[in-house]
């Protein structure tokens, strides 16, 4: 049902002078934000250097055949630290990131819930819950992909760091201990299920990973609606690295069980081209939303926190301009919009961009279009008459 239309409501109006910016520091230039993403890349590498040479017992424990790896690793940390803090660097990244944060640390919200922030790890970044409202099939193939690299990278980081081991008493098993620093955490025969288990995670991993990534590779190329706005390194490449890595992987296993070896070299160096390529490719392409989907949970816990807190004081507050349930209403239709902390935010940082038109953020999306229509038909439309 349509709702009746509501007494329209002139536009705001620009104010007569620039809002004033509210960011928390001058905007920085350029070249002293790729200063402040080269020294935080530097200190996050060298602190991964350290850590690799301290876990793997002054590499004692280190596998020299995997230090391709381990320099991929290291260059991973200095991507995602460069471009990260460039990232938060732009000024609506940075107000969100450290509304965020405040959220997350702050002990008032978890007095109000403290479950809160455990089930939105749950549903936001384990599960993904968003993404089933859009297609069940991406939801299943997403899950597929997620699990496999979660899989992939707890086995892979820790033993190309040197930090876990397997060791044999006799050389060659079946016997097997399993050491983190140096230090047992399990014994295990590797002829049962749970020695089967501890050999073929990776196995495990490529079988998840390849279904997941082949489904969004096949809809990227049926699917008119990704076609169009897709491109092919920024799309396409993430999905064929993520299928040669774990078909390379397959294959190793089964050089070495059905062809006793054969071109085991050969696929070891492709797999391993394969793997350092994603690795480093990691922070300059669409995997980097890997490292940014954790803020968002911070951004989530805000506005829920931020929306139970109106609701509590929505009832003590007649002159708040919500609807009732801690959401701000829009100012022409009186539609909910969001919470008024989370609206206030983007006024904010509308500000900070310089942007004088921040009042726009208290209307709903549809009395927006409806307002620049009118603008278009008193404004522009007259001078054709």
């Amino acid at each position: 049902m349509i709702d009746p239309p509501q007494a329209p409501a002139e536009p705001p109006t620009a104010p007569a002078e620039p809002a004033p910016v509210l960011a928390d520091r001058p905007p920085q230039t350029p070249a002293q934000v790729r200063r402040r993403a080269t020294l935080a890349g530097v200190a996050v590498s060298a602190l991964l250097i350290v850590a690799i040479v301290l876990g793997s017992r002054l590499l004692r424990d280190f596998d020299s055949a995997l230090l391709p790896y381990a320099v991929a690793t290291v260059f991973l940390a200095f991507g995602v630290a460069y471009r990260y803090t460039v990232w938060v660097s732009a000024p609506g990244a940075r107000r969100l990131f450290k509304q965020g944060r405040r959220a997350l640390f702050s002990a008032e919200n978890f007095r109000r819930a403290p479950t809160a922030l455990p089930r939105m790890i749950a549903t936001y970044l384990g599960f993904q819950k968003f993404l089933g409202a859009r297609s069940h099939a991406r939801w299943a193939a997403h899950q597929l992909i997620f699990w496999g690299c979660v899989l992939a990278a707890l086995i892979t980081f820790p033993l190309t760091w040197g930090w876990f081991t397997f060791t044999s008493s006799t050389g060659s098993g079946p016997g097997y201990e399993m050491r983190i620093w140096g230090f047992k955490v399990l014994g295990f025969d590797s002829l049962d299920a749970v020695g089967w288990l501890m050999f073929h995670g990776l196995d495990i991993a490529a079988v998840l990973v390849i279904p997941g990534a082949s489904y969004f590779l096949w809809r990227r190329m049926k699917d008119r609606g990704a076609i169009t706005g897709q491109r092919f390194a920024y799309d396409l490449v993430p999905l064929l690295a993520l299928i040669v890595i774990s078909v390379t992987g397959l294959l190793l296993t089964f050089s070495s069980i059905f062809l006793h070896g054969g071109g085991y070299e050969f696929l070891a160096i492709l797999h391993m081209v394969s793997v350092v390529f994603t690795l480093i490719y990691i922070p300059f392409g669409k995997f980097f939303h890997i490292v940014q989907r954790p803020a968002a949970v911070g951004m989530q816990l805000f506005k829920y926190t931020a929306r139970r807190r109106d609701d509590e004081t929505a009832g003590a507050d007649a002159d708040a301009d919500t609807d009732g349930s801690g959401l701000l209403a829009c100012r022409r239709c009186g539609r909910p919009i969001d919470t008024v902390p989370y609206v206030e935010n983007l006024r904010g940082t509308m500000r900070d961009l310089r942007l004088a038109f921040d009042e726009w953020a208290e209307y709903c999306p549809r009395c927006k279009r409806v307002l620049r229509g009118n603008a278009y038909l008193t404004h522009v439309k007259k001078g054709f008459k």
